[in-house]
């Protein structure tokens, strides 16, 4: 699996650099599209009898065709939470079409999202002193975001988000992104 993450991680870098290489193409509408990277922080909200929610951690990147539409993929994994006398795990990934509405006057902006993610969430606990038992759970289903964002320069913005992973899972994140 270990493998799987790090090839989709390269995919995707590809993938940003070679749209980053073309941001400079017009699409007829007087608008030039924008790639960004980001980068996030915030916790899942497991429904996971007995664990903790655990910390998330993730990378994001996106493009903006115009100043409203465009796509993003994240990833998004979790340090280990306690999970009775043991530990979760839980990861995610995503592709999402996206909507901004700019506020007029200000570098305020509302984003939602809409797409497909793949969350997997794993755990293990002594149920006695000599026996482990194992949660796994994994899911692929419709998933979606709303969020806050605020746009300090051209090139960097920062964000708050939230986001429904399918019926187990939700995840609410603040992150920061360089566009480019």
């Amino acid at each position: 699996m270990k493998t799987l993450q790090k090839t989709l991680i390269a995919l995707a870098a590809g993938s940003l650099l070679t749209v980053g290489a073309q941001a400079a193409t017009s699409y007829g509408n007087g608008y030039t599209g924008q790639p960004y990277v980001g980068a996030k922080v915030g916790q899942f909200d497991l429904d996971v009898n007995g664990a903790s929610d655990p910390t998330a951690y993730g990378v994001y990147g996106g493009y903006n065709f115009d100043p409203n539409f465009g796509i993003e993929a994240e990833y998004v994994g979790s340090d280990d939470a306690n999970y009775y006398n043991g530990d979760i795990d839980a990861k995610t990934y995503g592709a999402y079409g996206t909507y901004r509405y700019q506020f007029p006057n200000t570098g305020l902006y509302a984003k939602g999202k809409l797409g497909v993610a793949k969350t997997k969430v794993e755990g293990s606990y002594l149920s006695t002193p000599i026996t482990r038992v194992n949660y796994s759970d994994s899911d692929t289903s419709l998933a979606g975001g709303v969020g806050l964002g605020y746009s300090v320069n051209p090139n960097f913005s920062v964000e708050a988000e939230y986001d429904k992973l399918g019926s187990d899972a939700d995840l609410m994140t603040v992150g920061a992104q360089l566009k480019f």
